[in-house]
């Protein structure tokens, strides 16, 4: 019996050893034995590891049975699809320069079961095209980056913000955060500003401007602070004292353009060739440029002066303050008597209507039924920052002035 039972043995005690020795080589080499698990590949929510994509743009003149017929997909599924998918996105939007893909079975056929179609570069609408058709709509992760850029006006914050090859629209951020606070159209040659704001990504491709977490403008001897906070699930920018940037009047009712004519009680009309009171602001602009309302109010007259402003708006704010947009060359859609508008809301566009020798905004102000300098309104702040918030509003502009610093 021993003699049939030790070749055994010691075949079995040689087996042990090779793999024990095998082992102490591997970790002493660094090779790891374990099998390597891979991470699945994903594209527009689904697992694409044992599938093709297809990606493409949309083409002028090209509709969703173009590009679905061309990679086999049969009428009657483009049809039904189409008809009854309209609730989640309509195949009728779809828009030349937009990106999609057919997603396809490694088969023979590379038969179709998916097509995603970017509404935009962040959302989505995905079609399974199996025996289940559906829609659905999705999101893209979005990456966000920090990041801070600091410049010197020259000539405009636009041009400065291009000559660093950074997104011009920072420029308009900044004028929205600033509004109540700086005449953008007065900025000067020296001014500086300095922003930290966060940029964002979609598959490693710029998309666009995130938040202005928190800036500085040194215009006119002045340190203006603005910092993102939320305070009552809210957010707003607020000053280095916690007082709200937001005003009750906007400083100007478009954006980037020229004072052509300021408030006087003596102006040489530039058509009548007389002088007489010119008791507002103009604002030199291109024809069809956005006018806003620089307040909350209510609309309280919609005319046309032929020998005067041209197309204009009266909107009252409350009981003491109204303004009004001269010879504009229309109106946005639903500006009627009687109509409430939002602070910053589009109310028409710039014209020439009127007597007016080229495209311009004549911008009143009335206090009290009485005119008065837009340029010198004083509207009081917002709500500032609330006791119960401030601690953490103080720790947040303690973070940022640092980052801020020159």
């Amino acid at each position: 019996m021993v003699r049939y039972f030790l070749p055994g043995f010691l075949f079995l005690l040689f087996v042990i050893s090779a793999c024990q020795y095998s082992q102490d080589e591997n970790a002493a080499t660094g090779i790891q034995s374990d099998t390597v698990v891979q991470e699945p590949q994903w594209a527009y929510g689904i697992v694409v590891d044992s599938l093709d994509l297809k990606e493409g743009v949309v083409k002028k003149n090209e509709f969703l049975s173009d590009i679905l017929l061309r990679h086999g997909v049969s009428y009657s599924i483009i049809d039904y699809l189409a008809r009854h998918t309209r609730d989640t996105f309509d195949v009728r939007r779809i828009k030349s320069g937009n990106r999609y893909a057919v997603i396809c079975k490694r088969d023979s056929l590379a038969t179709p079961v998916y097509f995603a179609y970017e509404i935009s570069p962040i959302t989505y609408v995905l079609y399974a095209l199996n025996d289940t058709i559906s829609a659905s709509i999705g999101r893209k992760s979005i990456d966000v980056v920090n990041d801070t850029l600091e410049g010197v006006i020259e000539s405009s914050l636009w041009n400065s913000l291009v000559s660093k090859g950074a997104d011009p629209n920072l420029a308009n951020e900044l004028s929205e955060i600033y509004a109540w606070t700086i005449d953008f159209f007065g900025l000067q040659k020296g001014d500086v500003y300095k922003a930290v704001y966060t940029k964002q990504y979609v598959d490693g491709q710029y998309i666009g401007l995130g938040r202005v977490e928190a800036t500085l403008m040194l215009h006119g001897g002045d340190s203006l602070y603005a910092f993102y906070f939320i305070q009552n699930e809210k957010g707003d920018y607020f000053d280095e004292k916690g007082a709200s940037l937001q005003r009750a009047f906007l400083k100007a009712p478009l954006r980037f353009t020229r004072i052509s004519s300021h408030f006087s009680n003596s102006r040489l009309h530039p058509v009548l060739k007389i002088r007489r009171p010119h008791h507002g602001v103009d604002y030199a602009a291109a024809e069809g440029t956005p006018v806003y309302s620089v307040g909350d109010g209510t609309i309280v007259k919609r005319a046309y002066q032929k020998l005067g402003g041209g197309n204009y708006l009266t909107i009252r704010h409350n009981g003491t303050y109204s303004t009004t947009y001269m010879h504009l060359k229309g109106y946005a859609k639903g500006m009627a008597v009687g109509k409430h508008v939002r602070q910053g809301e589009l109310i028409g566009y710039v014209g020439k209507t009127g007597l007016a020798t080229g495209p311009h905004l004549d911008f009143r102000f009335y206090r009290n039924g009485k005119a008065v300098d837009p340029l010198k309104v004083e509207s009081p702040p917002s709500l500032p920052i609330e006791a119960d918030y401030r601690a953490a509003f103080d720790s947040v502009v303690g973070v940022y002035k640092v980052k801020l610093a020159f």
